[in-house]
């Protein structure tokens, strides 16, 4: 594959990535070039604004959970057709899993033989900015940082003493961002407010992004350098073709639900679902004729009152005879309670908030038979969640470590995010598991 690309990373986190990758995504959209956006990592919230900046799905790519091998067809099926692509990093560019660069911003940038923009907090600093670009430039030889993007330069002088010591590193700035406080996002427990939280608000927070770096950054020599990226010696991923006869999932979305991997519709369709989403917040029923649901990750604790009061809902699932696939929020709207209020009851525990973050990939083995677990597996997950679970009966994961989660014939519910073109059995499974709807209507 011919794909010019870039991956826009950072020395670490705070640093402005997703504000010049969402930026620049827009703006080159805007300029008429269809733009592939991507991110490292598990991250589900930043592909949110991606989407919003290209008009199309925002995919991660990420090593641990459906590894190395896999990390360039996934790419290379997401950039299909498309005229640039840009991948927006994780953390530092060489922070990876634990004392290894593994799953790193570095790391994906060698497997996609793509050169990295180094995005620069430049505040508080002049020419000290050439030794960090420096560091970062050499530290791997086997990755090319390709030009540097300032952030919050705080004047013309500052520019000019910052552009001076990079140009005698020999690394081309590409661009120089002021301060600005009218393009921040807002925040919440877990990072960036979601942009399908956000809708009217966040389309134009994204277009002040798509302003801002076109002022800012010289788009020409960002295309240039994405451009001179080698071809991609990679057969595109493919979840395959959709399969015959229909079974319909329900999928939960609305803004209490809004983390999922855009590869996971795509391989329920291949394995012969019809996916109907539906909002828990608003619709009272299940979609006609669901033979099986997914209630993927988001942010319940937030709209804990509004999902208590759907009442109709709650006590559909709570009966609900289907499969049922639920990840971190899932889990906690399925559990008895979330911080006092009635949830689903499906699951025997009750779920409250905490002040402590749980963040970390996982390698976890299944304890238990469920719809998409044989007793055994192994899978790799991520958690990131301030909740925690009490459980009353034995956990459906366990690692070294920990363990956790929910697992029956008819339930698989866990914190545990999985990527499940990492786990392709995973759709197939909840499909084939799922009840013929004439029996559950």
């Amino acid at each position: 594959m011919v794909v010019p690309r870039l991956v826009i990373a950072a020395p670490s986190s705070g640093s402005g990535k997703t504000t010049v990758a969402t930026g620049l995504m827009a703006a080159l959209r805007a300029r008429g070039l269809r733009v592939s956006p991507h991110k490292v990592g598990p991250d589900y919230i930043d592909p949110g604004y991606h989407a919003l900046a290209t008009g199309r799905p925002g995919r991660n790519l990420d090593p641990w959970l459906v590894g190395e091998d896999l990390v360039a067809p996934l790419f290379g099926y997401g950039a299909a057709g498309c005229d640039v692509a840009v991948v927006e990093g994780v953390m530092g560019l060489f922070d990876g899993r634990g004392e290894t660069d593994f799953a790193s911003t570095a790391h994906v940038a060698r497997l996609l033989e793509a050169p990295v923009v180094l995005v620069v907090d430049a505040a508080r600093q002049s020419r000290s900015v050439a030794a960090v670009v420096h560091g970062f430039a050499t530290f791997d030889p086997r990755v090319t940082v390709g030009g540097v993007v300032l952030n919050r330069v705080g004047s013309d002088r500052h520019e000019e003493l910052c552009r001076a010591a990079l140009a005698e590193a020999g690394v081309p700035v590409l661009g120089a961002i002021r301060r600005d406080d009218a393009v921040a996002t807002p925040s919440r427990h877990l990072g960036l407010v979601p942009a399908a939280e956000r809708e009217s608000e966040a389309v134009r927070a994204v277009d002040r992004l798509a302003a801002l770096v076109s002022r800012s950054c010289d788009l020409d020599a960002l295309v240039r350098l994405a451009a001179s990226a080698p071809a991609l010696p990679v057969e595109p991923w493919s979840p395959g073709p959709p399969a015959e006869g229909r079974t319909v999932v329900a999928v939960a979305g609305g803004a209490a639900f809004t983390f999922g991997y855009a590869e996971h519709v795509e391989l329920l369709r291949a394995a012969g679902a019809d996916v109907a989403v539906f909002d828990p917040l608003r619709h009272e029923r299940l979609p006609e004729g669901t033979a099986a649901l997914v209630i993927g990750g988001g942010f319940p604790e937030v709209y804990a009152a509004e999902l208590a009061a759907n009442e109709p809902l709650r006590q559909e699932i709570a009966a609900f005879p289907g499969s049922i696939a639920a990840e971190c929020a899932g889990l906690l709207y399925l559990c008895q309670e979330l911080d006092g209020r009635r949830m689903c009851g499906r699951v025997p525990g009750r779920a409250r908030m905490t002040d402590r973050l749980t963040l970390g990939y996982r390698d976890a083995v299944a304890l238990k038979d469920s719809p998409l677990t044989r007793r055994g597996e192994r899978y790799r997950g991520h958690e990131f969640h301030r909740t925690a679970v009490r459980l009353a009966a034995e956990p459906l994961f366990a690692w070294e470590g920990g363990s956790d989660g929910h697992g029956d014939p008819r339930v698989t519910a866990s914190y545990l995010h999985l990527h499940w073109a990492g786990t392709p059995w995973a759709a197939q499974r909840l499909v084939s598991s799922s009840r013929s709807p004439s029996v559950l209507r």
